[in-house]
């Protein structure tokens, strides 16, 4: 018997953890794997080209929903997810990740209609209830049959909210699995030098998150510190739809494009955008996965976040908080090599989707 199995994709980071449990799904006999994009981000970069970088196949539902408010996002995925599964298929088994509103939207779709509900990042905790993706952590988690997680502190921060032991499982990081299934594209992809920079001779940058990018005033900070901390280091900043938009709309980007040491460039594929990331001096950033590929890359993350729901990333790895004032400071520090040397945590070794794969077979063969 084949069983329907749906993979929930809505924004850049789902896609490469997708990607590897496709990979590991699709020619098995026992089940029928369906990729559903919901449509949540919508720029070609951060969407189709991704999944020909992941060399997925064209999605088997589209949901298109586009962009709007939370609440709009929410109930549009819900409204069309929900029509899938009653009028179209029916998955056995549906598998969301991350924290984005399409995490939760149809984690909730399929709990109604009964439908068993796996939860891969499950656990990730951020503590600051201002941020939307916590919000959507917290209901997934709640309603899901399954969770996934990819570290202790995942483990620990789900018992403490009543989830039974036998609800969780630590699998690892599946994003590990998307760096080592596409390692030698990323090596042969060379993206410095297409830039014109040279290996370690130069930072990555990525700002996207409201409390980051909305407010003039931080916002105008967080430049300032770039374009001061340019002059020492050539960063590369690959410029978020939503921080362009702020840039404009406050009159700052005709000034920040000004400055030599600093490359403004659109946002890239993942096989490109990891190119860059692996040969450069550091990272300043406020995503949440690039914290993670640092660590396993052992290179500084300058993550410029009052709190992050990846603490292993510090504990264990070469992760940093950094405040806007201290963020000079913390360059220097990795220019004279005295940024910590981090390790790889237990089970971020590429072989999360084998291990989620054993998994899905035994459930369905009990």
């Amino acid at each position: 018997m084949s069983h329907n199995i749906h993979l929930i994709a809505a924004a850049r980071p789902n896609f490469m953890k997708i990607a590897p449990l496709y990979h590991a799904l699709v020619n098995e006999d026992w089940c029928k794997v369906s990729i559903i994009h919901t449509g949540q981000h919508y720029d070609a970069n951060m969407s189709d080209d991704i999944f020909a970088d992941l060399m997925l196949p064209e999605p088997h539902f589209h949901l298109g929903v586009g962009g709007g408010t939370h609440a709009e996002q929410v109930g549009k995925v819900m409204m069309a997810y929900e029509d899938i599964c009653l009028n179209i298929e029916r998955p056995d088994l549906l598998i969301v990740v991350g924290d984005v509103n399409s995490t939760a939207a149809c984690a909730q779709v399929a709990t109604k209609l009964h439908i068993k509900v796996a939860h891969l990042e499950a656990g990730l905790r951020s503590g600051d209830r201002s941020m939307p993706e916590e919000i959507n952590r917290l209901v997934t988690d709640a309603i899901c049959d399954y969770l996934w997680t990819p570290s202790p502190d995942a483990d620990e921060n789900l018992k403490n909210e009543g989830h039974p032991d036998s609800r969780i499982i630590r699998v690892g990081n599946i994003m590990m699995d998307s760096y080592e299934l596409l390692s030698d594209k990323i090596n042969a992809e060379n993206a410095p030098a297409k830039y014109g920079l040279e290996n370690q001779d130069y930072g990555v940058v990525t700002l996207h998150r409201p409390a980051n990018v909305d407010d003039p005033i931080i916002l105008k900070t967080l430049i300032d510190g770039l374009v001061e901390n340019s002059k020492k280091l050539k960063l590369i900043f690959a410029i978020h739809p939503r921080t362009r938009k702020s840039l404009e709309l406050n009159n700052y980007w005709q000034d920040f494009q000004s400055h030599e040491n600093l490359i403004l460039i659109e946002p890239i594929s993942y096989v490109p955008f990891m190119s860059l990331v692996k040969s450069a001096k550091l990272i300043i950033t406020d995503s949440g996965g690039i914290q993670e590929e640092t660590t396993y890359l052992d290179i500084p993350c300058l993550t410029l976040r009052d709190n992050t729901e990846r603490p292993i990333t510090i504990t264990e790895g070469t992760n940093r908080l950094v405040k806007p004032s201290e963020l000079s400071e913390c360059v220097d520090q990795v220019l004279a090599g005295k940024w910590v040397h981090g390790t790889k945590p237990k089970n971020w070794d590429g072989h999360t989707a084998e291990r989620i794969k054993d998994i899905i077979n035994n459930l369905f063969k009990k």
